[in-house]
């Protein structure tokens, strides 16, 4: 039995395909913090009304920032809020919000290069007409696409399972990373949680992935980035790692050193910024809540932006990261709700 795990380490080695299994790594928490304290409730909603939880925050073309407010709840089902706001970097306030009446529970959001915005829809609505998509809106609102049978879950080309994001690659490739709710124990061996890629028409090209804690596994594909070799970063959230693929879906590499990841981003220098919402004592023991800082390139991690502290002893921090041209963060509130805004030193 020695011998056949050792013989197949070495021939994975031989192959060049990076192992599946890393030695363990540091968590990073005596890596420098290059921000100032965060600005909490940075983002100030019309009439000061109360933001809802969200886990969407992102950069357009023009760097604009948009984020996602869950209609002052959890939820948008039954508000005729629209949760989706451009927001203006000097006042924090919205210049512009759109998506009223259209999502259930919008959960990952994207700004593609002609600024259009994608938000997946990871619940549906208490009548069945919505959610379970993935919608793409022109920046005044418009609905120029919908992925996805509204309402109803499932797999396969038409139907998605909870959608937790979507991103697109410059020659309009769309991937939408599927299985909300995959880092659930109970959850059934055959919940769907996968990648699924289309063409920028919205046409099925294939999906790659399942239910499982191995290469090209998840349990939780919770958010995507892409890096400028167009490679797929996935934050496998409920396995604690980030996983890579090329962009036909075959297995790159697996790593654990920027922690549990609930939000990504890289940037044009592939910079790669990934938000640790979810680590604890209890889901990944020594790591600590907050935002690792490092290159996509070779995967070292350079800085880390420790979580907020709370009443609870594990404390707090964002699903949604995203950054500016100056560097400066902007997370996206899950737990304490809100938009936070880390100034660079």
């Amino acid at each position: 039995m020695r011998r056949r795990l050792f013989t197949a380490t070495i021939l994975v080695g031989l192959s060049g395909t990076v192992a599946f299994t890393q030695a363990p790594v540091s968590p990073g928490h005596d890596l420098p913090n290059p921000y100032q304290p965060a600005v909490r409730n940075w983002g100030v909603l019309p009439d000061n009304r109360t933001w809802g939880s969200t886990a969407g925050v992102e950069i357009g073309p023009h760097n604009e920032i948009w984020a996602i407010d869950r209609c002052g709840v959890n939820t948008c089902d039954g508000s005729n809020l629209p949760p989706v706001h451009l927001m203006d970097l000097a006042t924090g306030r919205p210049t512009r919000s759109i998506g009223e009446g259209l999502f259930v529970f919008p959960h990952g959001l994207h700004v593609d290069r002609d600024g259009n915005i994608w938000v997946s829809d990871a619940l549906a609505s208490k009548d069945g007409t919505k959610g379970h998509q993935v919608i793409k809106l022109s920046p005044d609102g418009k609905v120029l696409m919908q992925l996805g049978t509204a309402g109803v879950a499932g797999g396969g080309p038409t139907h998605f399972n909870e959608p937790s994001d979507v991103v697109t690659a410059p020659n309009g490739d769309i991937y939408v990373a599927d299985g909300h709710s995959g880092q659930n124990p109970k959850v059934p061996p055959d919940y769907v949680t996968r990648i699924v890629k289309f063409s920028r028409d919205g046409k099925f090209i294939k999906e790659w992935g399942k239910l499982g804690t191995g290469p090209g596994e998840f349990r939780n594909a919770h958010a995507l980035a892409l890096d400028s070799r167009g490679r797929v970063f996935v934050a496998d959230r409920g396995n604690s790692r980030l996983q890579i693929f090329d962009s036909d879906g075959k297995f790159i590499a697996e790593w654990k050193q920027f922690g549990r990841p609930s939000g990504l981003y890289i940037d044009k220098n592939d910079k790669l910024y990934a938000i640790d919402a979810d680590s604890s004592p209890a889901t990944n023991p020594g790591w600590k809540k907050g935002i690792r800082i490092g290159s996509a390139k070779d995967g070292k991690v350079v800085a880390f932006v420790p979580g907020h502290q709370t009443d609870n002893p594990d404390g707090a921090a964002g699903e949604g990261i995203v950054a500016d041209p100056g560097g400066h963060l902007y997370a996206a509130e899950n737990t304490l709700r809100g938009v936070t805004k880390y100034a660079k030193q």
